[in-house]
């Protein structure tokens, strides 16, 4: 039974429309959850691989700027 009480009047759905509200409500929940949650796994995969590659690529750099620089 899901009771729902707006501008004062009361409305009450039972039986099979209750269970149809509660699985489409489920369905969105669970459907908004799953993005989220691929959206934060892509975030820190981006996040991840940006640091595997950006960090060597600096060092690299660097240790090729050591070895070019004039010495005097």
């Amino acid at each position: 039974m899901i009771v729902i009480s707006r501008n004062g009047k009361t409305t009450v759905i039972r039986g099979w429309r209750a269970w149809l509200v509660g699985a489409l409500v489920f369905g969105a929940t669970t459907t908004l959850i799953a993005l989220c949650a691929v959206l934060a796994i892509g975030i820190a995969l981006t996040l991840t691989m940006l640091v595997f590659i950006a960090v060597p690529v600096a060092i690299g750099v660097a240790l090729l700027a050591s070895l070019l620089r004039s010495r005097s």
